[in-house]
Parts: C-alpha cells; sequence; structure tokens
C-alpha cells in the first residue's frame, strides 16, 4: 500500500454486496449463520474479486473497513485481497432489520470517523437520504458511492471513486 499521507482521503469499504457479491446467494437471517458467513469456509468468498486488493491499494486513499464484519474483515478478506490488516470503522451494533424511510446505520459513525476529512464510502445500500445526511453534517467533501450488490465492486465503480479521489486529492 502506498503511504498516505494524514489528512488524505478515507475510502470507507463495506463487504456483503460491495467487495462480496450476493448473486442470487441465499443471506443469512440469523445472528449464528452471520456469524458462520464470516468465516474463511464460506463458500460465498469465491465470488470476491481478488484482483481488487492491489487496486484498491494503489488509490490515493486510506483504505479502511466500513462493515458489520468488523476485525473478521483482516482475519478472513484481507488475506484473500492481498493487502494489509486495515483499520476497522467503530460502527454501531447493525440492525436486524434494515428500516426504509431512516438514515443508514453506518452514516453517522462514518462522519464521526472522517472528523472532516474528504471520504468515500462504497456500499450497496446507501440511498439519497444518507447523501444529504452526510451533505448537512459533514464539512468536508464525500462521495457516497452505491455498488450493485448482485455484481458486487466492477472496474466502472472503482474508476468512478479513483476520478472523485484525483478531483479532491491530487497526486503529484
Amino acid at each position: 500500500m502506498t503511504s498516505i499521507a494524514q489528512g488524505s482521503p478515507l475510502l470507507f469499504l463495506d463487504v456483503d454486496g460491495t467487495l462480496l457479491p450476493y448473486g442470487g446467494a441465499q443471506l443469512p437471517s440469523t445472528p449464528e449463520e452471520w456469524d458462520h458467513w464470516q468465516r474463511p469456509d464460506n463458500p460465498q468468498l469465491a465470488k470476491m474479486v481478488r484482483e481488487h486488493g492491489p487496486l484498491l491499494s494503489a488509490l490515493p486513499c486510506e483504505l479502511m473497513w466500513a462493515t458489520a464484519w468488523m476485525h473478521d474483515a483482516n482475519t478472513v478478506l484481507a488475506p484473500l485481497l492481498g493487502i494489509p490488516d486495515l483499520p476497522v470503522a467503530p460502527l454501531p451494533e447493525p440492525p436486524e432489520d434494515d428500516e426504509p424511510g431512516v438514515v443508514h446505520w453506518k452514516t453517522r459513525a462514518l462522519v464521526e470517523t472522517a472528523a472532516g476529512r474528504p471520504f468515500v464510502w462504497a456500499d450497496d445500500e446507501l440511498t439519497d437520504l444518507d447523501r444529504a445526511w452526510v451533505a448537512r453534517h459533514h464539512r468536508g467533501a464525500a462521495l457516497l458511492h452505491r455498488v450493485d450488490s448482485t455484481t458486487g465492486l466492477t472496474q466502472e465503480d472503482l474508476a468512478a471513486v479513483h476520478a472523485w479521489l484525483l478531483r479532491h486529492w491530487p497526486v503529484p
């Protein structure tokens, strides 16, 4: 990973539906099933694009997990992607069910973690409500980039994130 200056943009990375596409998978529905989902023997991990690790690491930003996987992302996913352990955003406990019409459960915590730094948040569950809340409560630039959960992160997504980062943190 390239050396990133303090204050450089953050890239908050979601896992389920973003780095790990659903693509028709039967998602867990109980806490016990989610615990099993977040293990190295999850057959869905074969859907993860391992080439994303070097591509993400080359972006001019600081990568940070923003996922219910929390530290399991470093244990299970970082080795598969060929990246070092990443910092983990401090998130509240995820709700059992997502409520429509409310700000995503990660939104407030990520704005607090960014503390005014520019950031990108790549996630499959972002809505206009989250974008509006961030625009009102975050004093820095922010890109909330929604990823299609059936395909996960694509080259087009990475290109859009990279272009935004270069606009907000040009590298010499």
